[in-house]
């Protein structure tokens, strides 16, 4: 089975993407979706074992609530509040959330630094 995030926007996709290997897709809602792109995300996404990552605002709360409808076996991934957005989420909170996904297998870790 294959793995699939589904995230807001494509900066949300750029900062996952440094963290996970290929094997990971990773799809993104540009905003709020209507029924065009839900639509796709379940086409493309129906067989995957999704996960969802939003911001923790109103906008991704809302997103949340439609994906949910669409994907109901999904695992919640949450970014904290204070962090602006998954894309300002530090490295260190970001793989603490895959990791508790039970992503692990699919992390980059970051070199550590020397010092």
């Amino acid at each position: 089975m294959s793995i699939a995030i589904i995230v807001e926007g494509k900066n949300d996709r750029a900062r996952l993407r440094r963290l996970l290997n290929l094997e990971v897709a990773i799809y993104c809602t540009y905003g709020t979706p209507g029924n065009e792109t839900l639509n796709q995300l379940h086409k493309t996404c129906f067989h995957d074992e999704v996960f969802l990552f939003m911001d923790n605002d109103a906008a991704g709360k809302k997103i949340r609530s439609l994906l949910r409808d669409i994907f109901p076996d999904a695992i919640h991934m949450y970014t904290r509040k204070g962090y602006a957005g998954v894309e300002g989420t530090p490295n260190e909170y970001l793989i603490t959330q895959i990791e508790k996904a039970g992503l692990e297998a699919y992390i980059l870790y970051p070199d550590r630094d020397p010092a």
